[in-house]
């Protein structure tokens, strides 16, 4: 008999927990891993200029918000400054720091701003309507976008329509994207999709282009670590055992669950936990699931919280369909989360 079924260990296929349109725009800040970052933080590949002229470029975005002072009326900066779209799209494989330099710009930024991710924003309409979620964001100096989906027409849509009322009332608005689902290339964004995308809009961005390599890529070639199902059990009872709070689920009970909670709650399901256990992994072959997955795991990723498992290797959950489909690069940047999140120190057998 497992922990799960005697009841010795709590399961997150238990929470069905409730989340509040004040409760997301209060999570709505860069993830724990981005809480420091800064201009300064960030180390630019020399290989790559780029890199640094996004840099520089955002720094100069980000003296938007600065008082102008009367001594520098006719000086280049300030025309430069004065030049400044209302809006910059990070265009950029993933891997090269897009989402660190996100944060340093929202760090930047006197308040209100905001931080999250596309899901994010339409789980708050979803939650105060629409009218409700422009009127709570109204007055903000900047929005942070990461992950445009570009993947839901009527989605996009309903964020273009409130991001254009919002940078008509002053709010100024930074944002990637996800990889459309026909765009197979790997290791870059095309700012030209994101663009049509959001139609209208697009003339209030200022593209700004990050090449690199993806230091996620060497992730990739790993495996996650997994562990037989008598060294799991040991292993999440030793855990608890140590005071941490760790959950224990079956993979497919998993799966399961989070077709029935909102992604937007994927945050509440993990709160509080310090380890989570899966065991039991298997292939997944519905691309819902995967996806579903996918979201689930940036949450766990964003929160750090390391997870062990026992059957087949998260890093092998994504069938070969799937990884030769357009979502390639999302379950590749999943896989390399994944192999990260399993890749802590196991505590050692008792004497």
């Amino acid at each position: 008999m497992t922990l799960e079924q005697t009841g010795a260990l709590p399961r997150l296929a238990d929470r069905s927990p409730a989340i509040t349109g004040a409760e997301i725009a209060e999570s709505l800040v860069p993830p724990s891993q981005f809480e420091h970052a800064t201009f300064d933080s960030y180390r630019p590949d020399h290989d790559y200029p780029s890199q640094s002229e996004a840099v520089a470029t955002l720094k100069l975005f980000a003296k938007t918000w600065e008082p102008q002072r009367p001594a520098g009326l006719f000086s280049r900066s300030r025309k430069k400054v004065e030049a400044m779209k209302p809006g910059v799209y990070l265009d950029g494989g993933f891997g090269v720091g897009k989402t660190h330099l996100l944060a340093a710009l929202w760090h930047e930024a006197p308040g209100p701003k905001y931080f999250g991710t596309f899901i994010e924003y339409t789980a708050l309409v979803g939650a105060l309507g629409y009218a409700g979620a422009v009127n709570l964001l109204r007055g903000s100096t900047l929005i942070c976008i990461d992950e445009f989906e570009l993947d839901d027409p009527g989605d996009t849509m309903m964020m273009t329509r409130m991001l254009g009322e919002l940078v008509a009332s002053g709010t100024r608005i930074a944002a990637t994207s996800n990889t459309p689902p026909n765009a197979l290339g790997e290791g870059r964004f095309a700012a030209s999709d994101f663009l049509r995308e959001i139609q209208s809009l697009s003339s209030n961005f200022q593209t700004i282009r990050i090449d690199g390599l993806d230091y996620r890529r060497r992730d990739t070639t790993g495996s996650a670590i997994t562990v037989e199902p008598a060294e799991y059990e040991r292993v999440v009872t030793a855990l608890a055992g140590r005071g941490e709070t760790v959950t224990s689920d079956s993979f497919q009970d998993l799966i399961a669950h989070l077709a029935t909670v909102h992604p937007s709650r994927y945050i509440k399901i993990i709160d509080g936990v310090d380890v989570i256990g899966l065991r039991d992994v298997e292939v997944l072959h519905d691309q819902m699931a995967a996806l579903r997955l996918v979201a689930f795991i940036d949450r766990v990723y964003d929160a750090e919280i390391p997870i062990v498992q026992s059957g087949v290797p998260l890093s092998d959950v994504f069938d070969e369909e799937m990884l030769g489909g357009g979502y390639r690069k999302k379950y590749l940047r999943s896989t390399s989360r994944m192999i990260a999140l399993t890749a802590g120190e196991l505590p050692p057998h008792d004497d």
